[in-house]
């Protein structure tokens, strides 16, 4: 079984990712996927100031950042979710991505975003970064615009997910795409 982790790439308060996240774990959940959700709520960490992690590999600076590490080096694979603000992504998934290196490296990455374009923006700029992180981006992404994210708000239960059912589709063509680059680099770092 493919391993994912599914990072909430936001820690502000009224967060959309609170309603994305319990959908996405459950539709690759039921794709066959052990899906495990990380919260960068629960990975505090300063600013980036320090060497880059390319260079220290698993030189931590700190116990919180070792902590981090440890877990997203558990992982085949990862799906970030991300709103977009101010036509970007959000700085604590950068500053999180920053201090760590080694772990994402050589591992299929896919995006959710959401926002006035569906957080086409920040998806694009992710995937360039995600280049340099030498990992591979996936195609396909999940783009929740404005007219998803109203029902999906207004709904009072957090496990009606017939407010994303346009935009299943888009969930299963990311998903497929994540599988076979999970399993192929999988076992390409293996070797």
């Amino acid at each position: 079984m493919t391993r994912i982790q599914i990072i909430m790439g936001t820690t502000r308060t009224g967060r959309f990712s609170e309603r994305v996240a319990p959908w996405a774990v459950q539709r690759l959940k039921d794709r066959g996927f052990e899906v495990e959700l990380v919260d960068l709520r629960d990975y505090p960490l300063p600013f980036f100031d320090q060497k880059p992690p390319s260079v220290t590999l698993r030189d931590y600076p700190t116990p919180e950042v070792a902590r981090l590490g440890r877990k997203l080096d558990e992982a085949e694979g990862f799906v970030i979710l991300t709103g977009e603000y101010n036509h970007g992504y959000p700085a604590v998934l950068k500053n999180a991505m920053d201090h760590t290196f080694i772990e994402w490296r050589r591992k299929p990455v896919a995006f959710i975003g959401w926002g006035g374009v569906g957080g086409a923006r920040a998806i694009e700029q992710l995937r360039e970064v995600a280049v340099e992180f030498e990992m591979a981006p996936m195609r396909h992404a999940v783009h929740i615009l404005p007219e998803d994210i109203r029902p999906a708000m207004k709904s009072k239960d957090p496990g009606d997910f017939s407010v994303f059912e346009r935009i299943e589709p888009k969930l299963a063509a990311l998903a497929e795409g994540l599988e076979w680059w999970a399993r192929t680099l999988s076992a390409g770092r293996a070797d």
